[in-house]
């Protein structure tokens, strides 16, 4: 028809979906408010026709609003171009709001601007996009497809940025830590690899941010934290992917009882953001962020949850016998069996909020034990429907302590665990110089908002998780092809 539909450079947006429903909410049956003009513009989900008439549904970052186009209206040509219009095609429409014979609020188009054409088809209308795996592949259009993914995503980007306002009202900087580091240090994970070409040097994509930022304690800047992306060369899984947001943050002069209290209101507050109080559904469970959360010491859980006494736990011997009792493999260390003995017998307990404290010494190498009994540490992971959220702790801050651990990590590195990093001796130093008392705390963003918004798979939180690339021979079928509803 002569009509370039990628000409556009800019389409003048007045009003949006849901600025205009909630405006016209109370406009009466067949109402027409034809003193005001808008404009709109989005994608087209929607077509029908009825003769000198046709409907679309308009969708735009807020929601839907239908448009009546009449040929009377916009004249002939612009309504023969409209019946060309299709699913997926993009426009800006121009005109007032009334209400329809059947009650619903549309815009009485008259003139409208097709500014972006879709070449390739929409999935099926009526089934959507079920296949989850080609829902992630191809999220651009399974986010204008199912509106309730869109949602989730812009409740992620609300979430992220409270965070950042509550963090930031109690005294905080925000800091940027590099991802590229010789040493990947700060947790227990294997990195990804990778070589620079400038420095002729292997460097590792970081597993953590603690190191850096407990350098800035040092530093003198007492309040840091940082939201950013972490990389750990691992399985994955319904809470797991390679790719994941981590929130550190460091405080001087607080201890693990600072943070959990800083923390315990972190939580409560984006619960009410979210949910306007303190209650989540998560799956079928109610999980309620009401304070106080549950401490329960971690010597104390196995207790109550497998009659375990701390001898079993504290001595290896014993804790392999307790791995096969449980049916579980042999673990390479005594904090790896420890691991696995909690996932089993302790996690499967803890549905609502509840801070476990006191981590034995050999599964937290960077925190300060516990004055009078030097097996366990100032620790205290937080989990809420059996997921953990959180972990923090008082900072360890004796350089020689701190080496002697990496000492000890060398060895159980030799041992065969492949997660224990190679020690940072550059930390060490920097510890030297002297830290103040400081706690700690990191926060995995992407399973807080599977929780906060009710989704069981971390890949429905993250705009692209990491997946395997398409075969070639499969590129030339379009991955959205479904039967028709028949």
């Amino acid at each position: 028809m002569g009509v370039d539909p990628f000409v556009a450079t800019k389409y003048e947006v007045t009003a949006h979906a849901a600025d205009l429903a909630s405006r016209y909410a109370g406009l009466e049956a067949q109402g027409r408010a034809e003193t005001e003009t808008w404009q709109l513009a989005g994608r087209i989900l929607g077509v029908r026709g009825q003769g000198k008439v046709i409907f679309f549904d308009l969708h735009d970052r807020t929601g839907r609003f239908q448009l009546f186009v009449r040929r009377d209206d916009v004249g002939e040509q612009q309504f023969a171009l409209a019946k060309e219009i299709e699913r997926g095609d993009l426009i800006g429409a121009s005109g007032f709001v009334f209400r329809t014979k059947m009650g619903e609020l549309s815009l009485h188009v008259a003139s409208f601007a097709i500014v972006g054409k879709s070449l390739q088809p929409l999935p099926d209308k009526w089934h959507g996009l079920a296949d989850v795996e080609k829902r992630y592949r191809r999220r651009y259009v399974d986010l204008f497809v199912n509106p309730h993914v869109r949602d989730v995503m812009i409740a992620r980007s609300r979430i992220v940025a409270e965070m950042r306002r509550f963090i930031d009202a109690e005294g905080f900087f925000e800091v940027e830590t590099p991802t590229l580091l010789s040493i990947a240090g700060g947790a227990s994970a294997r990195p990804f690899l990778t070589h620079s070409n400038a420095l002729d040097i292997p460097l590792s994509l970081r597993i953590a941010t603690e190191l850096y930022l407990k350098r800035l304690i040092v530093g003198g800047m007492e309040r840091v934290y940082e939201i950013g992306r972490t990389w750990r060369n691992e399985g994955i899984d319904s809470t797991h992917n390679p790719e994941f947001t981590m929130l550190e943050l460091y405080a001087a002069y607080w201890d693990v009882g600072d943070m959990m209290d800083f923390n315990e209101r972190l939580m409560v507050h984006l619960a009410r953001s979210v949910h306007g109080n303190e209650t989540v559904v998560y799956g079928e469970d109610a999980i309620s962020f009401a304070s106080p959360f549950r401490r329960l010491d971690y010597v104390g859980a196995f207790k109550e949850f497998g009659g375990i006494e701390r001898e079993q736990l504290l001595d290896p011997v014993q804790t392999l016998a307790l791995l096969r009792n449980y049916g579980l493999p042999d673990s390479p260390t005594h904090a790896h069996a420890l691991d696995k003995l909690f996932e089993r017998i302790v996690e499967p307990q803890l549905l609502q909020p509840t801070f476990v404290y006191g981590y034995p010494v050999v599964l937290s190498p960077l925190a300060k034990r516990i004055e009078g009994d030097p097996d366990l540490t100032q620790r205290y992971e937080l989990f809420a429907a059996h997921m953990e959220l959180a972990n923090a702790f008082t900072e360890l801050n004796d350089p020689d302590d701190q080496r002697r651990r990496f000492e000890l990590q060398i060895a159980e590195r030799a041992a065969g665990d492949e997660e224990i990093p190679p020690p940072d001796w550059d930390f060490v130093t920097a510890l030297e110089y002297g830290m103040p008392p400081t706690a700690g705390i990191g926060i995995g963003v992407d399973r807080l908002v599977m929780m906060l918004t009710n989704n069981a798979s971390i890949r429905d939180v993250l705009l692209f998780p990491l997946q395997r690339p398409i075969a070639v021979s499969d590129r030339e079928e379009d991955i959205f092809d479904e039967p028709s509803p028949g």
